[in-house]
């Protein structure tokens, strides 16, 4: 008797830890979407302002960095600059403005055609370079220059890889 109800038990249990392990959501994903659909239209994020677009991301570099900085960073070519501040300026434009989680500069940004975060501070910095520098900036022949940069890195890769399968999606 005292066998047969430690089964019960154990069967009652079992089939009442099926039900609410399949009752879980996945709720990750939605929390991601609906944070995200909340942040692009947010001017501050974290107590942060996070730029509209372009010319916003300049009025406040100019209001964030001191005038000795903006002189070493005017001094050397705009490829100097971009790579000698990925990793601090390019870093923190990519943390506080939010371009991985999302922010209206993340979109204004995918908007013209750049859609990676290491990519978007890189973009920031050069024109940024350029809007100090007088130079015309010319936005979208950078953002083409970017855009085949990645098709030409895609290429390389695939001529090093074997592709083990190709097919084509039926459009639904």
């Amino acid at each position: 008797m005292y066998q047969q109800s430690r089964i019960y038990i154990a069967v009652i249990l079992s089939c009442w830890v099926v039900v609410v392990a399949s009752a879980q959501q996945d709720t990750s994903s939605i929390n991601y979407e609906k944070r995200y659909r909340e942040y692009i239209t947010k001017e501050r994020i974290g107590g942060i302002y996070i730029p509209k677009d372009l010319g916003d991301v300049f009025n406040q570099l100019n209001k964030l960095v001191d005038e000795p900085s903006k002189q070493k960073f005017k001094a050397v070519d705009e490829a100097t600059a971009a790579n000698k501040l990925h990793f601090s300026l390019g870093r923190w434009m990519v943390v506080n403005w939010n371009l991985y989680e999302g922010s209206r500069l993340s979109v204004y940004l995918n908007s013209l055609g750049i859609a990676d975060p290491e990519e978007m501070a890189e973009f920031m910095i050069i024109t940024y370079h350029r809007f100090l520098h007088k130079k015309i900036i010319d936005a979208k022949k950078l953002c083409e220059e970017y855009k085949a940069n990645k098709e030409k890195r895609k290429e390389e890769l695939l001529k090093k890889g074997t592709i083990l399968e190709e097919y084509n999606r039926k459009k639904q």
